[in-house]
C-alpha cells in the first residue's frame, strides 16, 4: 500500500529529496516549481513515510500526508440551472483540488423541483465510476429530505452539503456539511472558509476508511503501480491534451484515451509479467468514452 504525500521545499538539493523517493519504490505523481520553492505529490511505500519525514526535516522543508490525493471526486448538482450554479458546487469542487484529488463536476438533467426531481441509470453509473460522490443541495430543510432519492442508492460513499443542520443518518449519506446551500457569490467568507475545511476534512477522513478497507483484500497491484505502467508502455497518452491524462482511482485508474481504439493495447500491458487485462477490469467509461481500469483484489485469484 502507498500512502500520498505533498512535499514543499526549497530547490537547492531537492534533488536529495527525489533520489530518496526513488530509492524506497515510490513515485513522483505531480511536481510544480515556483521561483525558488519546489512542491511535490508523491507516493511511497506506507511503512517508508518516516524516512521522508527524516528528509524533509534535514532539507528545512515541510510534508504533510495528503490522503486525497490519487483519488477521483464527484461534485453533483441537481441541475445546471442557476438555482444550484455556479458558485457553490464550483467553489467546492475548486477548493477540493487543493487536497490533491482530482474533482469532475456532474449536474443531474432533471434534478430541479423536489417532487420532480430524478437520477438517470447513465448518471448514477458516471457517479460511481468515482471514489466520493460530494451532492451540493440548497438552503431549505424540506428540499434536501424529498431530494434523498438522488444519492440514496448510489454505491459509493456520498457527502451532501446544504445549508440547514441535518443529521446525515436521517438522510441516507455517510456525512452532512451544513453552511453552504444556495449562495449567490463567491465562498471566501470567514464561515464559508469554515465550511469548506470541515467538508475536505470530512472527505480525508472517509477516503482513508476506504483505503483501510482495501488493506483487508489489497488490490492485486497498486493502481499508482498500473498508472506508471500505462504511461510507459502506450505511446498515446504523451499526445493526451489534458492535465492529467490519467487519472489515479482508489481501485484503479481513469485513461483518458478512447475505449474502443485503445482498450485491447492497454490490456496488452505488462505489469510484472502479467498482462493488466488478467489481473483488471477494462471497461467503457460513460464519461467522453474514456478507458476505465478497475483492479481486481488478491482474493480474485483462489
Amino acid at each position: 500500500m502507498y500512502e500520498t504525500m505533498t512535499y514543499t521545499g526549497g530547490i537547492h538539493k531537492n534533488y536529495e529529496m527525489e533520489e530518496l523517493i526513488e530509492d524506497l519504490g515510490g513515485f513522483i505523481l505531480q511536481r510544480n516549481d515556483s521561483q525558488l520553492d519546489i512542491s511535490l505529490t508523491i507516493a511511497v511505500p506506507a511503512e517508508d513515510t518516516e524516512k521522508i519525514e527524516q528528509k524533509a526535516k534535514e532539507l528545512l522543508g515541510d510534508v504533510e500526508l495528503s490522503p486525497l490525493a490519487s483519488t477521483e471526486i464527484a461534485v453533483v448538482s441537481p441541475t445546471l440551472a442557476r438555482q444550484h450554479l455556479p458558485h457553490a458546487a464550483c467553489d467546492i469542487a475548486e477548493y477540493m483540488r487543493r487536497y490533491g484529488t482530482k474533482t469532475n463536476m456532474i449536474g443531474l438533467a432533471r434534478g430541479a423541483g423536489k417532487g420532480i426531481s430524478q437520477i438517470s441509470k447513465t448518471e448514477k453509473d458516471l457517479i460511481e465510476e468515482h471514489d466520493l460522490a460530494i451532492f451540493s443541495l440548497g438552503s431549505f430543510d424540506n428540499c434536501i429530505r424529498k431530494k434523498t432519492h438522488l444519492f440514496e442508492d448510489i454505491d459509493i460513499p456520498v457527502i451532501v452539503t446544504g445549508s440547514p443542520v441535518i443529521d446525515a443518518e436521517e438522510i441516507n449519506a455517510n456525512a452532512y456539511i451544513p453552511g453552504f446551500g444556495r449562495i449567490p457569490r463567491r465562498l471566501k467568507r470567514g464561515e464559508n472558509i469554515r465550511a469548506l475545511k470541515q467538508l475536505a476534512e470530512t472527505a480525508e477522513t472517509i477516503i482513508q476508511k476506504q483505503k483501510e478497507d482495501l488493506m483487508d483484500d489489497p488490490l492485486i497491484f497498486s493502481p499508482i503501480i498500473v498508472k506508471i505502467a500505462i504511461e510507459r508502455n502506450v505511446p498515446d497518452v504523451e499526445l493526451i491534451n489534458s492535465p492529467m491524462s490519467i487519472v489515479s482511482q482508489l481501485d484503479g485508474v481513469r485513461v483518458k484515451l478512447p475505449y474502443d481504439e485503445y482498450h485491447e493495447e492497454i490490456g496488452e500491458v505488462e505489469i510484472e509479467g502479467t498482462k493488466l487485462k488478467d489481473i483488471a477490469e477494462i471497461k467503457k467509461s460513460k464519461m467522453y468514452d474514456h478507458t476505465l481500469v478497475k483492479i481486481l483484489p488478491e482474493s480474485s485469484l483462489f
